[in-house]
């Protein structure tokens, strides 16, 4: 089960259809990594929850773009995200991509954090990169780094 909570209205005003899209980007990765018996929660937030968030367990006292939480190993649960509107909506704009298509994209990029994925090393980055730029495309994102490669 996918759970997504709207702490923030400002995704729903700027988004209407937030929870949908994170639910649908977070079920295609969970589903082409063969993990779609696997619960998560999503927590659209607003930047003072992920900033509080991030500071407790990363001891980053700022707001990020999107937080994964891995459940313990063995649990039920993979886990969850946590995702700032601010952060999420300038980066959209900044990057001339549409708040939906970024939103799915973090979404995606933080459930695969979750699945072990991460993005250290170029090898690491290269893998995870791959994984979102398929699993977006199913959804009909573009690229997310196209603009970053050219």
């Amino acid at each position: 089960m996918i759970d997504v909570i709207v702490d923030e209205s400002a995704w729903e005003g700027a988004e209407p259809r937030a929870a949908a899209l994170a639910k649908i980007a977070a079920t295609a990765v969970l589903t082409r990594e063969g993990a779609a018996q696997r619960d998560i929660a999503i927590l659209l937030a607003d930047d003072a929850r992920v900033a509080a968030l991030n500071a407790a367990f990363r001891g980053k006292d700022a707001p990020t773009n999107v937080l994964s939480f891995p459940a313990a190993a063995g649990a039920a649960e993979l886990g969850d995200i946590a995702l700032a509107f601010g952060v999420c909506a300038r980066e959209a704009a900044e990057q001339g991509k549409s708040l939906a298509h970024h939103l799915q994209h973090l979404t995606a990029h933080g459930v695969l954090h979750l699945l072990g994925y991460d993005h250290e090393s170029d090898a690491e980055a290269e893998v995870m990169e791959a994984k979102e730029r398929a699993i977006l495309a199913g959804l009909g994102v573009a690229d997310p780094y196209a603009a970053r490669t050219l």
